[in-house]
């Protein structure tokens, strides 16, 4: 299938209806549509509006409870651990974040763990959060096991994904990665396209290499074995246990410290219970935060003018593409996948939406 370009401020104005439609209020309907809409300006289709159909199912099979208010049951004034008893991770995510925000400004540092939630976007987004208010910002996830660990069969543990954004000109350093070779979302995104997936991603129920983007994600869903590999690949000759290894790091951060559900007991019958970790840090403890902020742009320039390999002409330091897909795609608009816009419709059927009035006449 194919790629309908919409426009930024059309497609947000109409992920702030589907969302209030859903029954969310306009303020919490507009920070679920900007975590999306972010993750879709990045170029990263994966975790953008293709996951509104993830919400409407999850709020449908009773994962995302929507009267759910969060809880603050351990704080101290570094750190806290929020329960979001199932409740949206984006709108946890907000608050958690801007909480570490706060205890860094006082205190140098602040921390918060997150358990009972549910997916919450691209981690980069709350990195990012701190990263504005001048600040290091780190966050982390897990997920619905989906990571098979070096040398088994079954999935254990989720994408988990680790980001961590620093201040820097001309633009932010932004990391922000699975700890798998791809995220389920890249999985979903071949299965619209009807495509195989690419060798070396993911292993079948038997443990064995696999392409088949439905199977690889009926395998995940039923708990039947199989799953994505971990960044590095299946053995440890090219650093798969690496993967792993970072995976477990997001794990520690997430669900232990908060002492919620690890990856493989999330996302069980109508239960989610996803985990998430929020950190900031203020330059400030190590010294001049303007100082810091020049050097480390300092080595950035000096990467990125650094000796090229041979018929290449370009080094990328973290969160440069991202700049550059912002400003691209917010002049050409937001590739949509025509098998997401019959999802959206399907949606917008179901609240009683006029699609064609916020989107226009679109061929899907």
């Amino acid at each position: 299938m194919g790629y309908v370009k919409i426009q930024y401020e059309t497609l947000k104005t109409f992920s702030n209806v589907v969302f209030e439609k859903m029954g969310f209020n306009k303020n919490d309907a507009g920070i679920i549509t900007d975590v999306l809409l972010t993750s879709d300006m990045y170029g990263i289709e994966s975790h953008g509006v293709q996951r509104m159909v993830l919400y409407y199912k999850t709020i449908k099979n009773g994962r995302i409870h929507m009267d759910a208010k969060w809880e603050i049951v351990h704080e101290t004034p570094l750190s806290a651990v929020i329960d979001n008893h199932f409740g949206v991770g984006q709108l946890v995510g907000n608050f958690a974040m801007n909480m570490a925000i706060d205890k860094a400004k006082k205190s140098g540092i602040g921390i918060v763990s997150v358990r009972n939630s549910n997916h919450y976007g691209i981690a980069g987004y709350y990195a990012k959060m701190a990263c504005k208010e001048g600040l290091i910002g780190f966050s982390t996830t897990n997920s619905e096991a989906i990571m098979v660990p070096t040398y088994g069969r079954m999935a254990m543990l989720g994408s988990n994904p680790i980001a961590v954004a620093v201040p820097a000109e001309p633009y932010d350093f932004l990391f922000d990665a699975a700890t798998t070779v791809v995220t389920r979302g890249k999985v979903e995104v071949y299965n619209k396209k009807g495509e195989p997936l690419p060798d070396g991603w993911t292993l079948g129920a038997d443990g064995l290499p696999a392409t088949n983007a439905p199977d690889i994600l009926k395998n995940i869903n039923e708990k039947r074995g199989g799953g994505i590999l971990p960044l590095g690949g299946a053995t440890e000759q090219f650093g798969g246990h690496k993967g792993y290894g970072w995976g477990m790091v997001a794990e520690i951060f997430s669900s232990i410290l908060s002492m919620g559900l690890t990856s493989n007991h999330t996302h069980i019958g109508s239960t989610s219970g996803t985990c998430h970790c929020f950190a900031a840090i203020d330059p400030s403890l190590f010294g001049n935060p303007e100082e810091i902020k020049e050097h480390f742009s300092n080595f950035l320039k000096e990467l990125r003018e650094s000796p090229k390999a041979q018929g290449q002409t370009r080094i990328y330091t973290h969160g440069e593409k991202e700049v550059e897909a912002y400003n691209r795609i917010l002049k050409e608009g937001i590739p949509v996948n025509q098998n997401t816009l019959k999802e959206m419709k399907l949606i917008c059927d179901e609240y009683g939406i006029d699609m064609e009035k916020y989107l226009g006449k679109l061929e899907f």
